[in-house]
């Protein structure tokens, strides 16, 4: 449901549009994105910006032949090329009379409930005052621990963050397909992906469709699972053509239409979710299964089998069926090595409040 004052959308726009071309500059991609995104804006939306391509403006200022491979490398190169970037957006969308904020985050900005909550009022305050934030990770300190791993995942969780409607995926192909079109002559566009089930299933295609799943639709994939769980509809596009992204704001059909889950997780579900970094697993019981899935009871040692990994009171774990099948995750009552100890008997490990089931998410 859009917002009083309009709808409110996150755009990310991936390295691959931003590299620019010997046609196109990335100067030129990102005037004709804030043409765009300044014409919505004064139609009442409010605009969140997730961008990448510090990395590669610092490799051009560097005037480097190939990428970076070494983390302190890919760090150092974010570190020149963030200004930059920066820079761009704000000469673009200046001449439009708006302005931007840039928002650095590292996951645990993210993983922390109160550090997310800050950002999340940061983020508002900023919307509130009709400035368009352009948030990136923060690659010059994000440990490999801290990453997100690609901004699409930063996206889908800046969309729940804020409450947008909808977040728009800008890529270099032009909708989802069935396969690979690269190396499957049978694949072909899907229009629209209308649950969680199908997508889920899309999943599993692309983690086993080879250069597909290696490629960047796996993640893409994952954002829309945790955008539309937390009840955001997700459009994925051609973003090398300026035109497109008009179109989509004018509700074309263009792409790919993930539609928003009719049950949306609430907030803290969804951070639990999808913002936690879980820190270890519990495998329990066939009567502690039924027990979580069928009652929504919460998790008691009498009913663990297995603990794996080392983690601390309230931290994030996984929760493992007897097959090792995913029913959730949640916040632990007790330490990795305090668990252990009362495995089989009584106590509380994960209260039914601090965990979400992911059958039901």
């Amino acid at each position: 449901m859009a917002h009083a004052s309009g709808w409110r959308r996150v755009v990310k726009v991936g390295t691959s549009l931003l590299r620019g071309t010997p046609e196109r500059s990335t100067a030129a991609v990102i005037a004709d994105l804030a043409a765009t995104l300044s014409r919505q804006h004064q139609r009442g939306d409010s605009i969140a910006l997730v961008t990448s391509g510090a990395v590669g403006l610092g490799c051009t200022s560097l005037a480097m032949a190939r990428r970076p491979t070494e983390v302190v490398a890919l760090q150092a190169a974010a570190a020149v090329g963030q200004g930059r970037l920066m820079a761009l957006y704000q000469e673009a969308f200046a001449v439009r009379g708006l302005a931007v904020a840039q928002v650095l985050l590292t996951r645990g900005d993210l993983a922390s409930r109160r550090r997310y909550r800050n950002a999340c009022r940061t983020l508002e305050q900023l919307l509130s005052w009709g400035v368009v934030p352009v948030v990136n990770e923060n690659d010059t300190l994000a440990t490999e621990e801290l990453r997100f791993g690609d901004n699409d995942t930063l996206s889908a969780l800046i969309a729940v963050a804020i409450g947008a409607d909808e977040l728009i995926l800008l890529t270099d192909i032009d909708s989802l397909y069935s396969g690979d079109p690269r190396s499957d002559p049978g694949a072909t566009p899907i229009a629209e992906v209308n649950s969680l089930k199908e997508l889920a299933d899309l999943a599993g295609v692309a983690k086993g469709g080879g250069s597909w799943g290696t490629g960047g639709m796996t993640t893409k994939l994952a954002a829309a699972r945790i955008a539309t769980a937390s009840g955001i509809q997700v459009r994925l596009a051609d973003g090398r053509d300026p035109a497109v992204l008009d179109a989509l704001l004018a509700g074309a059909t263009v792409g790919t239409l993930f539609r928003a889950s009719p049950e949306p997780l609430s907030d803290r579900k969804g951070w639990l979710t999808h913002a936690l970094l879980p820190k270890g697993s519990i495998t329990v019981d066939a009567g502690a299964e039924r027990a979580l899935v069928e009652q929504g009871a919460s998790l008691l040692a009498v009913g663990v089998q297995r603990v794996e990994g080392r983690f601390d009171a309230r931290d994030a774990v996984r929760l493992l069926a007897p097959d090792g099948r995913e029913l959730g995750r949640g916040l632990c009552a007790l330490s990795s090595d305090a668990l252990r100890t009362v495995m089989g008997q009584r106590g509380l490990v994960v209260h039914r409040d601090h965990l979400v089931l992911i059958a039901k998410g």
